[in-house]
């Protein structure tokens, strides 16, 4: 491989890792011989790409700018090599951006599928319950749920799972039973990372109901609501992917079943400007054909 290309793809390894030495045992390189070929593209290049620290590695200001006029182009050649071969072998990095909940109860249950059918294929999960920013965090495909903020982004729909509110056996013993929405004003709810303000809006047969909630606990990762939940803190709203286990083992009932929040739309979100990478387009089809069921409906699309 060219030296410089060479450079330029060790390059992109240190700053999505963060490390040269994670950098470095990907690639087989020892650190002082990564650190070497990032200080020598450095020169070329004629700026200092990444700031070095004792407990991490970052991107400068010009860093961030290279890298992101730099990762269409290597995808792009990897593409180009690939359509050359004849060989439709997914090869290369594909970084995921998604929540922990998906991960843990959807994703990664599933994944050794994926991986099986793509042997060269090496993959990266970001999780985070806030929205990555798919450009500055090198992200391939996000997988997120509800309303799509940005127009500008390319998206394949996955389904849609329904929004429901739970709680623990123990905690309706505790503090009763809600009849109707209304009651759950003098109820304690757990505030998520996925509910926007302090009023839960519910429908039924055409009427509109909303009521303003309130509670002790908020917390900023959806699978901590959950186990929030269990263990008796209060109600919680979530996606019904988010607690069908607990749901279905008796940990959590599902409270006003006949009043509809609705549907929570799942999408596989690719960054705006680039066309999507070939392992990022097979992994929302992969997801699409495993995931239709009860939980999370796919037919729909």
């Amino acid at each position: 491989m060219n030296d410089h290309l060479f450079g330029l793809r060790l390059f992109l390894r240190v700053a999505r890792k963060g490390s040269f030495s994670a950098a470095g045992r990907e690639m087989n390189i020892p650190q002082p011989t990564v650190s070497r070929i990032i200080s020598q593209l450095e020169r070329k290049v004629g700026a200092t790409l990444l700031i070095r620290t004792t407990r991490a590695v970052g991107l400068t200001e010009a860093g961030s700018d290279f890298i992101a006029r730099l990762e269409p182009i290597l995808t792009a050649l990897d593409e180009a090599e690939q359509a050359a071969r004849g060989s439709d072998e997914l090869r290369g990095v594909l970084r995921v951006g998604l929540s922990s909940t998906f991960a843990i109860r959807a994703l990664v249950p599933r994944l050794p599928v994926f991986l099986e059918r793509h042997p060269e294929l090496r993959v990266e999960l970001l999780m985070d319950d806030l929205r990555q920013d798919l450009v500055s965090e090198g992200v391939d495909v996000a997988l997120r749920f509800g309303a799509l903020q940005d127009s500008s982004a390319m998206a394949k729909r996955i389904g849609s799972t329904p929004r429901i509110i739970a709680a623990s056996p123990a905690y309706l013993e505790r503090a009763g039973m809600p009849q109707v929405p209304a009651d759950l004003a003098n109820h304690s709810v757990i505030a998520g990372p996925s509910i926007a303000g302090h009023v839960w809006s519910f429908r039924q047969e055409g009427t509109a109901f909303s009521v303003r909630v309130g509670g002790r606990l908020s917390v900023s990762v959806n699978e901590v609501s959950t186990v929030a939940a269990v263990a008796g803190l209060g109600i919680i709203s979530m996606s019904l992917a988010g607690c069908a286990k607990e749901i279905e083992d008796g940990a959590l009932v599902r409270l006003l079943p006949e009043w509809d929040m609705g549907t929570l739309e799942v999408n596989a979100v690719f960054a705006a400007g680039r066309a999507a990478k070939p392992s990022a387009r097979a992994f929302a089809d992969f997801l699409i054909a495993e995931l239709d069921g009860p939980v999370l409906n796919t037919a729909d699309r």
